[in-house]
Order: C-alpha cells, then structure tokens, then sequence
C-alpha cells in the first residue's frame, strides 16, 4: 500500500510538472541570429530586410536581427566587437588583407562545406570566390555587386564643351584644362574617409608600373619596394592635378557617405568622379533623374606606361559577408546568407544598378552593360589597397594617400613611410 501510494503521487506530481511546462512555457524560444551590413540607402536596405523576412518564413524558429551601419562607422563597431569577443552572426568585409586577419586570429568560420554542397559556389563568378578564398577554403559570400572604379561623368556638361572620352592620361588633362577655363571643376572628390582619393592613386600606379608593382611590394617578393619609382611617379601626378585645380576646393574635408561629392556632379559645378560602380546604384536610389546624364569610361592609359589600359580597380562581389566563428548556428547563418541572392534579390539588386557577382547574371541597362563588360575585359583586377594590405598597412596607405592630396607631404616622404612600416611589419 505504501509503495502503491508513492507511485501515486509521483505520477501526480509529474502530471503537475508537465502541466507547469506547458502553462509557462508556451511556445519553443527563437534562436537570435545577427547580421551587420552598410548598404543604408533605402531601397538596399529593403532588399537585405526582405530577405531576411523570406528566411524567417521559411525557417519560422530563427529571428534575424539585422543592423545597417554607415562605411566609417561600421568599420569601427566592427573592430571594437572584435575586441571585446562580441561578434555579429554575420556581418560584412571586402576580402582581402581584413578578411585574412579575421581567419588568422580565429574571428571568422570556414564555410567551404557550405558553399560545396550542392555545387552552391559554381553560382558565382571564378574572380568572386578567388577573392573568398584564403589557404584552399571559402571565408565569405560575394554578395552585393561587382564593383569596379571608373571615370563616371556628366554626358551634359561634356556635350555643352564639345567634349569626348579620353583614352589616354593626355587626352584627359586636354579635358581637366577645357573644364578650367569654363569655370568647371574637373572631378569632384569628398576625401575625409581618404579611400575616395586613393582610387585615383591606385589606377596611376596601375598605369605607370603594372599590377606586379604593387604585389610585390605588399608582398615582400621580388625584390618589391614601395619606394619603387612607380609609386613616385604616381603620388607626383596626384599633386600636379592638385596644385593645377583639377578638384573642389576643401575636397580633404567633405564626407562621401554625405554625397558632398555627388552633389558637385548632380549640379554640373563638376564633371567627372573615379568611383566604384555602385555610383549608379546609389544614384537611382538618390537622385533617379542624373541617371540620363550619367556614363563612365575605363580609367586612361599612360603614355610608355606598363600597364594594362584594360586593368581595373575593385571588386568582384563588394561587401563579402562572413558567419562569425563565434555564432552558435552558423549553418543556419549561412543558409540565411543565400537568401541575400535568391531570385527575388537578384532581381531587385538588377533593378537597383547592381550587378551580381553570379555566372548568370546578365544586364540590359546601357551604363551596366558597359561596367560589365570592363570588368570582364580586364587582363588584372587590383582589388582596393585598403582591403588588400593588412588592416595597420592599410590604414596606413589611406593616411599617407589623404596627406599627398593635402600636399603635406611629399611623394617620397610617403613612399618611405610606407616603406619602412612594411619593412617592419613582415612576417607578423
């Protein structure tokens, strides 16, 4: 009897139990998943934000928060996270020298399984992956756009001066000195985060010397040096263009994420901008009626040059985005990610000015149709030296490149500064 009675109340006492579960409990909790991103002009914004609405209806247990930062800001949020081990889920880079960073000090997961399985990669462009790739594995997903800088300009202002697309550097200093006399400025520059600038820097470079000038001395090989006489000749250029006017006045001082830059070109005070592809995406979201007067043409050739006129600057993917080695779902994370390029993205990105970094893409807008063909012409893609070098280098580089356009220092001051960080960097 007694035994009989304690089995009694224990099955009553786990009914009550069970019963306090399910009064309580309610329904089973959501797992968190995190993403960072900066595409903060609406229209993108909604895109990423749609996404993530169509992966939590299809997986109806996972909650996707999702944070949109400005460029600066979000470089900065991004380093101090690191520090203090409190990652996103997800969140973006542009490959290169940060994303190797990221591997290197255990920041960021392996998706090669991911990506692998059902042949998911053979989507993306050869030129993407290579770029997500670091020691034989997959880091990231070539999401946004393939970006690439060019010569962006005002068809009305050059119509109104009898102007043509230059082939040659010549050509276009003829043109920077037709604007001048008309009381038009050249190109327009908003170089506070210094990037802006460095993109003119980077095409001269290119021009004066080849890709292999630059490799070899971000690399350590071939007896490469940034005190090479390319890197010389090309910060020299840069200040001739300034000292002759050829950029806005206060142009070290103007902030690109504002469109300070974009404004000049919109009202015809400018004619022309180097700036990545996305130019065209953020003027259809910005300022949908420049879009007529808008065209581009590859950065010039330099007379007895090196380079490969056809030789671009940039990226096959743009923002990369990678799953957090900390983030405790990342298969679900990934699986998120690939919701960014699902058909109804795709065509969204398409309609945007982007063009996806996928084999199958294909344009019919006149601007992106010449943008892609750039981008497949080129003999040698230089992706960003900020994204290439090692994030100290690299910040460097921009420091050094904002102070040459400042004219505070000069061409050879810069080269050795950079130098010798090299120097004293290799190896770590």
């Amino acid at each position: 009897m007694k035994t009989g009675r304690m089995v009694g109340l224990a099955l009553l006492m786990s009914a009550a139990l069970v019963g306090l579960s399910v009064s309580c409990g309610g329904p089973a909790q959501k797992k968190k998943i995190t993403m960072w991103h900066i595409q903060t002009q609406d229209n993108q914004k909604k895109t990423i934000d749609d996404s993530m609405a169509r992966f939590m209806k299809d997986h109806p247990g996972y909650n996707v928060e999702v944070v949109a930062l400005q460029n600066d800001a979000y470089k900065t949020k991004l380093k101090v996270s690191m520090g203090a081990n409190e990652m996103p889920d997800i969140f973006i880079s542009w490959s290169g020298g940060p994303m190797i960073s990221y591997v290197d000090s255990g920041k960021i997961a392996d998706i090669t399984s991911y990506m692998n399985k059902k042949n998911y990669k053979d989507r993306f462009m050869a030129g993407g992956i290579a770029q997500a790739t670091y020691k034989d594995k997959i880091w990231a997903v070539p999401i946004e756009s393939v970006s690439i800088a060019m010569v962006f300009y005002n068809k009305e202002v050059f119509a109104k001066y009898g102007l043509k697309e230059p082939a040659t550097i010549d050509e276009l200093e003829a043109i920077c000195a037709t604007l001048k006399s008309k009381g038009v400025t050249p190109f327009s520059l908003a170089n506070k985060t210094k990037w802006t600038g460095s993109m003119y820097y980077m095409y001269l470079v290119d021009r004066y010397g080849g890709p292999s000038v630059f490799a070899d001395a971000a690399n350590r090989k071939n007896g490469g040096s940034f005190e090479n006489e390319v890197f010389a000749k090309a910060g020299a250029k840069i200040q001739e263009w300034v000292k002759k006017g050829y950029f806005n006045q206060g142009f070290n001082g103007l902030d690109e994420d504002s469109g300070q830059s974009r404004a000049l070109l919109y009202s015809g005070k400018a004619a022309m901008t180097v700036m990545g592809s996305w130019l065209i995406s953020t003027v259809k979201s910005e300022n949908p009626d420049f879009l007529a007067k808008l065209d581009a043409f590859p950065f010039p050739a330099v007379k007895d040059g090196n380079g490969d006129p056809s030789d671009t600057v940039g990226t096959i993917g743009d923002n990369f985005y990678s799953v957090s080695a900390s983030c405790k779902n990342p298969e679900a994370a990934f699986t998120a990610i690939t919701y960014l390029l699902d058909d109804t993205a795709v065509k969204e990105r398409s309609a945007q000015g982007k063009i996806p970094p996928l084999n199958s893409t294909t344009v019919s807008d006149p601007l992106l149709s010449k943008v892609l063909a750039t981008a497949k012409a080129a003999k040698a893609n230089q992706l960003w030296y900020d994204q290439y070098l090692s994030p100290e280098m690299g910040e460097l580089h921009k420091d050094t490149s904002q102070e040459l356009f400042g004219l505070t220092k000069t061409p050879a001051e810069v080269d050795k500064i950079m130098e010798e960080k090299a120097q004293a960097t290799a190896g770590k």
